[in-house]
């Protein structure tokens, strides 16, 4: 059972029987003497998308929800559910839309090094990583000469996400972006 104080992001927490995931991290340490410090953990509920702002101390104790981890892989979407299978295994599971809206952007067919989180053999959430690679489908055209330049123009990936890129890139290139703030970080 880990402390308040050792918690990080992503890790899924049990409050209620209902598992949630840390989101978001903020410690506040107190100006008088002797306070213990207080934690403010925004969680997101996995079952409901709900989130939760809570408060703790340091040494308080909060409950691991009993989950597995495993790779997977992105095979294909079915309506609104999205279907990957494990890379141990073989076994494929499905995930509604509704419970990975902010991920969806980020989703390439057979893309892989996606982490699902299991309980009681139901895909709950997936973890992506920190960076994908997806490939411009429309941009405007490139400048010539403007590589030396910081200058960005928005380009629309084959996901339908639309990002700002360097001005030199062009529609059809493989390009890296992070997942966590959906901004370029390089060619691919």
């Amino acid at each position: 059972m880990p402390k308040a104080s050792e918690l990080k992001k992503g890790m899924i927490i049990d409050i209620g029987g209902v598992p949630y995931a840390v989101k978001h991290l903020e410690s506040k340490s107190p100006s008088s003497r002797g306070s213990a410090t207080i934690y403010k953990i925004r969680f997101n509920n996995l079952q409901t998308q709900e989130k939760l702002d809570s408060s703790f101390k340091g040494d308080d104790l909060l409950k691991e929800a009993n989950c597995l981890r495993v790779l997977v892989q992105y095979l294909y979407l079915d309506g609104d559910t999205y279907y990957f299978m494990n890379q141990e295994d073989y076994s494929q599971h499905g995930l509604n839309a509704e419970k990975m809206e902010e991920q969806i952007p980020y989703l390439a067919e057979q893309q892989q090094d996606i982490v699902a989180l299991i309980m009681d053999d139901d895909l709950i959430a997936i973890e992506l990583p920190q960076s994908v690679n997806l490939v411009i489908k429309h941009t405007p055209p490139s400048i010539t000469g403007s590589s030396a330049t910081n200058r960005s123009k928005t380009a629309v990936l084959t996901t339908g996400l639309e990002i700002q890129v360097p001005e030199y890139l062009e529609s059809g290139e493989s390009i890296k972006i992070n997942t966590a703030t959906a901004k370029f970080i390089s060619r691919a």
